[in-house]
């Protein structure tokens, strides 16, 4: 599994109508997609739960790696860059994924939170205490599917959580959910650690 979003930064006033319309014209298009786990379509709004700015950031768990480089290479993507310039990419390797008791719900919003591996720290026990909180969080009302994932180059930690309603205080930034592709999902593991 790999984690991986993008995040596009819109102008304060920028009309969030124009990405809700363009989610529910063009996201069916990755419900069949090969290799891709997920897809959250996540947007955030000056404003609104705490957000700074208007943001389209979606967030993609990848089943097959090979999948992730043809999607970023692909015409959907030259799409993305056409209409929005090319965004970094920012992407994590999977350490954990679990379904959680509202898997059979459609979610409504996420959260996603970062956390650098303190320097001196072993990260074989940063990793194995953020496991446990994830393992936790999976048996959580409300939880769609919890996942954890690792930046080695930065030694950062990323939480993503996937929440039918809102997304509790504290849990990290916060992001409506437009959409979601979930073709693979299965192809995850449930519970499985890497």
């Amino acid at each position: 599994m790999h984690a991986m979003q993008y995040a596009i930064t819109l102008p304060a006033d920028y009309d969030m109508q124009i990405i809700r319309h363009r989610v529910k014209s063009k996201g069916h298009l990755l419900d069949g997609f090969p290799g891709l786990g997920l897809k959250a379509y996540g947007i955030r709004e000056r404003g609104v739960d705490g957000s700074p700015v208007n943001q389209y950031a979606p967030f993609y768990l990848w089943a097959d790696p090979e999948a992730m480089s043809g999607f970023l290479l692909g015409d959907g993507f030259r799409g993305v860059i056409r209409d929005f310039g090319r965004p970094a990419v920012r992407h994590w390797q999977g350490l954990f994924h679990r379904p959680g008791p509202d898997a059979g719900r459609l979610p409504g919003a996420f959260s996603r939170r970062t956390e650098t591996v303190p320097e001196g720290a072993d990260p074989a026990t940063v990793i194995a205490n953020a496991v446990a909180e994830h393992e936790e969080l999976a048996a959580t009302e409300g939880v769609y599917a919890t996942s954890l994932a690792l930046d080695p180059r930065h030694w950062e930690l990323v939480h993503f959580t996937l929440w039918t309603d809102a997304v509790p205080e504290g849990a990290g930034d916060r992001y409506q959910v437009l959409h979601l592709s979930a073709p693979g999902v299965d192809a995850l593991g449930a519970g499985q650690q890497w």
